[in-house]
């Protein structure tokens, strides 16, 4: 029988952070949470589907506030009564009713609502991701630890913080500043010489000074340079690239697949740091993973300091599709809270990608409540 959306509620929480992460903290250095908006949409047969959106107003222009208002307002209305397994046409709706710009517009938003469908419709197929894709059922994801230090002091109280809790690899925020950079990866190689490392400036860099810094993070054994300038130069990165010194991974400036694929023709990048949560859902997240995979191009994988709900739904890609690299999703290093039933398993630096069908995870609403804020 025919299911149809029946109703979309959406909940703003605040996770509370532990440890000092640059997007999370206020100007005067004192420590922030990490805000999101928990997505419920059940089906008029009593099927539940749980989302998750994680804005971050320092990465971006989606805020907790807008977030929520766009649900509420603008998405919710138009897409009830509509059939949760047309993943195409929610998205299509979705898209006119929040038109994009350069490419998908509010993706961190839509995304919540694409992993509470994503959910919905698994259990209502009674299928999990993996085999909801015909893909392998790979069982764990390796993490990353996210290393931003203020001092080399603070990096090595750091890296022996990883190691304490099984953490073999790193990912390194750098930039503006080279010099630094480079001491803290030559610190990073030097108490970690087996680890995969990569570092990403988050478009910090101007042209020069990442033309300055790439063949030396190279000779340190660097994996590859994500982002090293802004999104919207993009003859930086052709420049960045034509160099050669490092594979030039592009994050920010790749929402959907469609600047993917122009990218790509005007050779500007080697892969892409793909995240769930920033392209507006798994949905969007696989075309892309795909689009690497046909063309040989790099797939490496992070995410926003995503809660354990969003994260399920990286794992659960990540481990459809085999990823071969450390996962920077560094949602467990940083936050406290879960609002599962049971907690992501995760041993040392490896979690397991969560089974059964949809997200494979169950959600504790008292714990919701727990974090719930007003706006």
């Amino acid at each position: 029988m025919p299911t149809s959306i029946q109703s979309i509620q959406t909940t703003p929480v605040v996770y509370p952070v532990e440890g000092r992460f640059k997007f999370f903290e206020s100007p005067d250095g004192r420590p922030m949470g990490r805000p999101a908006v928990v997505v419920r949409i059940t089906a008029d047969d009593g099927t539940v589907g749980w989302g998750e959106c994680v804005p971050s107003q320092r990465w971006s222009y989606e805020t907790l506030e807008s977030v929520h208002s766009t649900i509420e307002t603008y998405l919710a209305p138009e897409l009830i009564g509509m059939d949760p397994l047309d993943t195409d046409a929610v998205h299509a709706r979705m898209n006119l009713a929040i038109a994009g710009s350069f490419s998908t517009g509010a993706p961190i938003c839509k995304a919540g609502i694409d992993l509470a469908l994503f959910d919905l419709s698994g259990k209502l197929l009674g299928k999990s991701a993996a085999e909801r894709w015909g893909r392998n059922d790979q069982q764990t994801v390796t993490l990353s630890w996210t290393l931003n230090p203020r001092t080399l002091a603070d990096a090595e109280t750091d890296i022996a913080k990883a190691h304490s809790r099984g953490y073999r690899h790193f990912n390194i925020k750098v930039a503006p500043d080279p010099a630094f950079d480079l001491e803290l990866c030559r610190l990073a190689r030097r108490l970690a010489p087996d680890a995969v490392i990569w570092c990403d400036a988050n478009g910090g860099y101007d042209l020069d000074r990442a033309l300055e810094v790439a063949p030396k993070l190279a000779d340190l054994g660097i994996l590859a340079l994500e982002q090293p300038v802004p999104a919207n130069r993009l003859s930086w990165f052709g420049e960045a690239r034509k160099q050669g010194a490092l594979p030039v991974i592009m994050d920010e400036g790749v929402v959907s697949v469609v600047e993917l694929e122009e990218f790509h023709r005007l050779g500007l990048l080697d892969g892409v740091a793909i995240k769930v949560a920033r392209c507006g859902g798994v949905t969007e997240a696989r075309r892309q993973v795909e689009f690497l995979e046909e063309n040989g191009l790099m797939f490496l994988a992070s995410g926003l300091t995503d809660p354990d709900l969003s994260v399920s739904a990286s794992l659960a890609l990540f481990g459809a599709y085999g990823l071969e690299h450390p996962a920077a999703l560094n949602g467990p290093q940083f936050l406290a809270n879960s609002i599962l039933e049971e907690p992501l398993s995760i041993d040392g630096d490896m979690a397991e990608v969560p089974k059964g069908p949809g997200l494979g995870v169950a959600v504790n609403e008292a714990a919701i409540e727990a974090i719930r804020v007003k706006l």
